[in-house]
């Protein structure tokens, strides 16, 4: 085995002596509610699941929405979109914004005393209601024939990454509304022509989030990491459903 890859496999793995802060991002919260298997093998094990592919057009989608939020921002104006929906609020001004922002290098954090976690996230944008309240908000992009809403099941990971990112700045001492929004970009693609650009519908959709589930979880996933045995996997995890098929073939 090579040097590098026991560097891979040895860092950012869970310690139960170790006295220093373990860092748990939000996507790593999601993982253990997901299916605890992959979580402990990932967290304390270093097998993490094999990546997926990057989604470019996504992250263009994000990174043409900040830059156009970020001039609303600076010249302290609603955004056609806010003024679209009826929202009353405006982008927020805050120094740490691009760190809140970058989630592999900062993010907006939140030392858990109780368990030593420093539980991060990035979050997309955060707005500010008339009454000072941080509204949290996550962009979506996809493209499909359907309108575009929060009623498939599997999109409850979107409402748990709303949740937490709301929590987070609640115990940073910000007053949070309760409502967040998903800016939801849909790729059009019944034009008659591509014209080399792709043209996006935008809906801003609502959601009434609800923490209170997350400091529970982040004690279950201490607790989790802290045994020493291979806890039960998830009952739709794909990866452990494979893994036990091939198992049973050989």
């Amino acid at each position: 085995m090579s040097q590098y890859y026991k560097a891979v496999r040895t860092k950012n793995l869970f310690d139960p002596k170790s006295k220093d802060a373990f860092k748990l991002s939000r996507s790593k919260i999601d993982l253990f509610l997901n299916c605890p298997r992959c979580f402990y093998l990932d967290r304390k094990l270093g097998v993490g699941r094999p990546p997926g592919f990057p989604f470019n057009l996504n992250s263009a989608v994000d990174k043409l929405l900040k830059t156009e939020f970020d001039i609303h921002r600076a010249n302290k104006t609603a955004h056609p979109l806010m003024k679209a929906y009826k929202i009353n609020a405006v982008p927020f001004q805050d120094q740490r914004m691009d760190e809140w922002r970058d989630s592999l290098r900062r993010g907006i954090r939140f030392l858990h005393k109780k368990t030593n976690f420093l539980v991060t996230g990035g979050v997309d944008d955060v707005w500010v209601n008339s009454k000072k309240e941080l509204i949290i908000v996550d962009y979506k992009a996809t493209s499909k024939s359907a309108e575009v809403n929060l009623d498939a099941e599997w999109q409850i990971g979107y409402k748990r990454q709303m949740e937490i990112y709301q929590w987070l700045f609640r115990q940073n001492g910000f007053k949070v509304s309760k409502i967040g929004y998903f800016v939801y970009c849909n790729g059009n693609s019944d034009k008659e022509a591509f014209d080399a650009k792709l043209e996006f519908d935008i809906k801003v959709i609502p959601y009434k989030g609800d923490d209170s589930w997350v400091e529970n979880a982040i004690i279950k996933a201490h607790k989790c990491l802290k045994g020493n045995n291979l806890p039960k996997a998830g009952n739709d995890c794909d990866y452990c459903n494979y893994v036990t098929a091939v198992n049973f073939k050989l």
